[in-house]
Formats: C-alpha cells, structure tokens, sequence
C-alpha cells in the first residue's frame, strides 16, 4: 500500500519535532549540568521507542503501524534495560529478549489497536504478547530456577515463575475455548 502524502507530512513532522525535543533536553542537562547517564541512560532507548510509537500513532494506517511495532520493540527494549540498570541482574539477558521481540511485537499490536480503535489489531496482538511471556517465564524457569543463572537463587524465583506458567497456560485455554465458541 502507498503511504498517502499527509501521511509522509505528518511523519516527516513527527520526526522532526523528535529530534528537536531530544536535542534540546540534550543541552538543556549539559548547560545546567545534570548527568543525564547518571539518572538512568536507559532513558536514551525507552524515549526514542516512544517517540517511534508515539509517531506512528500520528501517522495512522497501515504505516503508522509500521513505525508502531518497532516503537514497541525499543521501548520493551528500554523496559528491559532500566530494570536490569536498577537490578544489576545482566544475566538476564539469557532470557529476557523474548519480552523484546515478540513481547514488544505483541504489546504494539495491543496499544496501537486500541488507540486506533482497531480491535482486530489489539486481538491480534494477544497471542503474539502471550507467547513473548510464555517464553520469558519458561526460560526464566530455567535459567534462574534450575541454573541459578544471576548467582545465587532469586528469591522466590521459583514459585513465581511457576505461577506465571499456570496463568499463561489459563489465558491460552480460556483465549482457544473463546476462539472455538466464536466459530461454531
């Protein structure tokens, strides 16, 4: 599908202003001396992916949409990085890219759809959101439950991932009986 000509002017003017924004809050802690790093350099990933979302949600349509996921992959991104920041839990890392990318896919699809009032967008987000989870918990399982990945074990690692499973699996099976019932 071609993008429209407002669209592209609305995008062109989305980016702009972004940049603009970014860079004066850029001088504006150099001239009044804040380390801007030193309060939490996540911020330079987790603002440009709203920034992306924020954008694509002005452009609208399809390739609003198109800004609109990766928006949702950086910002998860920048999620993942601030808690890690605040933790110090790096290691991570070995399990926490499935809320990057499909999480963050999924969470797009979610907030896009229901912004844009596009319910079939957010429904479409559900299960690519739940299977980012699935596997974030899973793996977490592992790698922190069984492996102690992070040193020594995470308090009550355990139970809550597996707690995290029952509830994933419960909205599966309640989504698939949903799924059914709408199409008999």
């Amino acid at each position: 599908m071609h993008m429209g000509r407002n669209q592209a002017e609305r995008g062109t003017v989305v980016l702009g202003l972004a940049l603009v924004v970014i860079g004066g809050l850029a001088l504006l802690g150099r001239a009044l001396s804040i380390d801007i790093l030193g309060l939490g350099w996540p911020l330079f990933v987790l603002i440009p992916g709203i920034v992306m979302f924020a954008g694509g949600v002005a452009i609208g349509g399809r390739a609003g949409l198109g800004l609109a996921i990766p928006g949702g992959i950086v910002s998860m991104a920048g999620i993942v990085l601030s808690v890690q920041a605040a933790t110090g839990l790096w290691a991570t890392w070995a399990y926490a890219w499935a809320l990057v990318a499909p999480g963050g896919v999924g969470l797009a699809f979610i907030v896009y759809g229901l912004i844009t009032r596009q319910p079939d967008l957010a429904r479409n987000g559900v299960p690519i959101l739940l299977t980012g989870l699935g596997l974030f918990v899973a793996f977490g399982l592992f790698f922190e439950g069984l492996l102690h990945l992070s040193g020594d074990a995470l308090p009550l690692a355990e139970p809550v991932l597996a707690t995290g499973l029952i509830v994933l699996g419960a909205a599966i099976l309640v989504l698939g009986a949903m799924g059914r019932r709408g199409r008999i």
